[in-house]
């Protein structure tokens, strides 16, 4: 049988929506959207880059947790609901997948919160 676990980050919304940060499914890790929040204060910083810095610090940590790095990332996907934020954030995204070069699509949309400027989720495959 196939391992599955759930990867929780001690952010609220994920018993008030009842969702994952990630899943590990067998080889895969599956990261849910990830914004710029730092859920050890529940803070949210007003600056784009300074959010996109810390979703993936906030994906590093699940993916660790995981067993794996953003070496291991298959798939990105960016959310963000405004199109001038994304190249901002080029160069912190480039120091995380520059090497990797995972498939990645950015996609203009709205999020769930109005301070929210970036959204990030990934899948990545763990390490045989």
């Amino acid at each position: 049988m196939t391992e599955r676990r759930a990867i929780l980050s001690g952010s609220p919304f994920e018993e008030q929506i009842g969702y994952a940060r990630a899943v590990v499914d067998g080889d895969w890790v599956h990261v849910s959207g990830t914004t710029g929040y730092d859920y050890a204060t529940m803070t949210i910083s007003d600056d784009v880059v300074e959010q996109a810095e810390q979703c993936l610090r906030n994906i590093g940590a699940a993916l660790a947790e995981a067993g794996c790095g953003f070496e291991d990332v298959v798939r990105v996907r960016y959310l963000l609901p405004e199109r001038a934020d994304f190249e901002p954030c080029w160069p912190v995204l480039r120091g995380c997948f520059g090497e990797v070069r995972p498939a990645a699509t950015m996609m203009v949309c709205g999020l769930a919160d109005p301070r929210m400027r970036i959204e990030i989720e990934v899948y990545a495959r763990r390490p045989a």
